[in-house]
Formats: structure tokens, C-alpha cells, sequence
């Protein structure tokens, strides 16, 4: 991997694929289906870009349709769309603010006009700024990072509910700070732990159902969240301090996002699974 992240320009957030001057690889060339999701429809918020763009791919490539609900990257959305497409199936794009409960609603009611139902929903999306002190943090920073990354998975999930039948899958995003937070990212951090319990009660409360919920936790993923929402002294060093040595890519990622949306791993609901370069995760 070339080491250019010291140079990597400094965005807004959320960041974008453009502006990054070494790109994240998100198997656009490598990524191999065998028709592992033949027939799935699946939603993937977040799904414009970094990790959330890997998984659309991968799940194009094993023969899912994909909604890729996005917040208003929409250069990096087409783009993904067009790779979907290019696999042979479907993509819709929804734009919006995963903040406001009515957009929930509004992703679950196109995937569901657009396939005519869900089978598995990935909550992937998430909202992140660094700060060095408490009173950095705003009352609506908070919120903010509370409504997107964990009120949205339960509006989303409760909206999706009448839609999934037995064998469908519920994939949440956590993150390796579920279990060592980084105190620059408190607000980021705290959320994700919340991601973790929520998947763990919710897998308990669906088992019934026939409906696993299981959650990936990623370490440090190099993804245009990065350099929008990190110093430059941070992005410069970002990942080097695992195993591994490096960020991980996103391509890295989503082959654990397929197996848990298959079939194969019918008897795996509440899991927690790290992909985090090495870093362990208790």
C-alpha cells in the first residue's frame, strides 16, 4: 500500500471518494461472486462509499439487488449504482438524513416497492468528529451522532420488520471502539457500544422469528471518513499502529458482510465480528 495518507488532503465531512488522493479499494477489480446472495434484496445505508460501497459491490457481484441509501454524496452514489448495475442487478439510490425518522421510513418503502421486500438490511452508516476535550462536544453534535448511528438502526429495523421473513439478516456496524473507545471520538464511540448491545438484545428478540442479527466490528478502515473528520497528524498515522501494520481497505471488510447474509451462516445470529488488522477484541 503506498504510504501517501500524510498527504491526503483534508475534506468536510462526510468526505468523498473524489477528493481522495489515495483512493480506498473497494474490490472494484477484484471481488469475485459465486452466487452466495442469488435472488436477496438488500438495503445498505451508507452504502455510497467506503465500506458500504464494498459490501454493494460484493453483494451485486453474488447476485443481490441493492438500495444504497446515502446522505448527499452523489457523484460517489452513481458511481456505486453503476457498479451494482454493471453486475447485472439492481441499485436504487435514496438520498437523505438518516436524522429524520420520516427518511427511514422512506428507504425501507422504496426497497420494498422497488423488490418487493427485504432480505437483509445492513445498518452501516455513521457519523464521526474528533475532539480533543468534553467541551468540544455540542448538545447537538451528540444528538446528531446518536440519531444517525444507532436511533436510525432501530427506526430502520422496526420499519423493516413487517418486510423480513424467516432466513432474512440484520447486519449492524459497530466498530473495534465498542471495546477500546478512543476518548477523541467519545460521542463515536459510545454509539457503537450502544451498536454492540443493540444487535445482541435484538438477535434474542427476532430468534423466533427465524431473523439473525449479527454486527461486524472494523478497525481503522481507510474511507473518505477519515481524512474529513481526523487532523492531518491523525490520518497521517491512521492504522499503522495495528499487527498488520496498515488500514485496512474496505474490500477487506465485506467478504464478513456476505457470509453473514448468506445462507451458509443460518445458525450465527448475535455475533460480534472484529476485522480489525490484528487488534483483539474481548
Amino acid at each position: 500500500m503506498p504510504d501517501t495518507q500524510a498527504d491526503e488532503p483534508t475534506q468536510r465531512p462526510p468526505g468523498s471518494l473524489e477528493a481522495m488522493r489515495r483512493r480506498p479499494d473497494h474490490g472494484e477489480d477484484s471481488y469475485r461472486g459465486s452466487g452466495r446472495l442469488a435472488g436477496k434484496r438488500a438495503v445498505i445505508t451508507g452504502g455510497d462509499s467506503g465500506i458500504g460501497r464494498a459490501v454493494a459491490i460484493a453483494f451485486a457481484r453474488e447476485g443481490a439487488d441493492v438500495l444504497i441509501a446515502y446522505l448527499n454524496e452523489d457523484d460517489d452514489a452513481r458511481e456505486t449504482a453503476a457498479l451494482v448495475e454493471a453486475a447485472g442487478r439492481r441499485a436504487v439510490l435514496v438520498a437523505g438524513d438518516l436524522a429524520d425518522p420520516g427518511h427511514c421510513r422512506e428507504i425501507v418503502d422504496r426497497a420494498v416497492e422497488a423488490f418487493g421486500g427485504i432480505d437483509v438490511l445492513v445498518n452501516n452508516a455513521a457519523y464521526q468528529m474528533t475532539h480533543e476535550t468534553l467541551e468540544e462536544v455540542t448538545d447537538e453534535e451528540w444528538q446528531h451522532t446518536f440519531d444517525v448511528n444507532i436511533t436510525a438502526m432501530f427506526r430502520l429495523v422496526r420499519a423493516a420488520l413487517p418486510h423480513l421473513d424467516t432466513g432474512s439478516s440484520i447486519i449492524n456496524t459497530s466498530s473495534i471502539n465498542a471495546d477500546a473507545p478512543r476518548p477523541t471520538l467519545l460521542p463515536y464511540a459510545t454509539t457503537k457500544g450502544a451498536i454492540a448491545n443493540f444487535t445482541a438484545s435484538l438477535a434474542q428478540m427476532l430468534g423466533e422469528q427465524g431473523i439473525r442479527v449479527n454486527a461486524v466490528a472494523p478497525g481503522p478502515i481507510w474511507t473518505p471518513l477519515i481524512p474529513s473528520t481526523m487532523p492531518p497528524e491523525q490520518v497521517a498515522e491512521f492504522g499503522k499502529n495495528t499487527p498488520l501494520g496498515r488500514p485496512g481497505e474496505p474490500k477487506e471488510v465485506a467478504p464478513v458482510y456476505v457470509l453473514l447474509a448468506s445462507d451458509e451462516a443460518s445458525y450465527i445470529s448475535g455475533a460480534l465480528v472484529p476485522v480489525t488488522g490484528g487488534k483483539p477484541i474481548l
